[in-house]
C-alpha cells in the first residue's frame, strides 16, 4: 500500500509541476525564451530548468524527442542526457 501511495504522490507532484509552466517561462533568459518560442511551434513544451556548474539549461520535450537550450539560447535537439519518467 505504501508503494502505491508514493507513486500517487509523485504523479500528483508532476501535475502540479505542469501547472507551473508560467513560472518556468519566467526563469528563462531572454535568449532561451526566443529559442523556446521557436521550438513550441513544433510542439515542444518546457519540462524543467537545471542550473549546474554556472550553466542554465532548459529542457523541453515533444513526444519522445528531447531538446535543451543553453543560457545563450543555443538549441541542441540531440542532447546526451537521460530523463527519468
Amino acid at each position: 500500500m505504501a508503494v502505491v501511495m508514493q507513486r500517487e504522490d509523485l504523479l500528483e507532484r508532476r501535475i502540479a509541476t505542469q501547472r507551473c509552466y508560467d513560472d518556468l517561462w519566467e526563469e528563462l533568459t531572454l535568449a532561451q525564451k526566443f529559442a523556446a518560442s521557436s521550438l513550441t511551434q513544433f510542439g515542444y513544451k518546457i519540462n524543467f530548468i537545471r542550473d549546474f556548474h554556472d550553466s542554465h539549461i532548459a529542457v523541453l520535450s515533444c513526444n519522445d524527442n528531447i531538446a535543451v537550450i543553453s543560457k545563450g539560447g543555443e538549441i541542441n535537439t540531440h542532447p546526451n542526457i537521460k530523463i527519468r519518467l
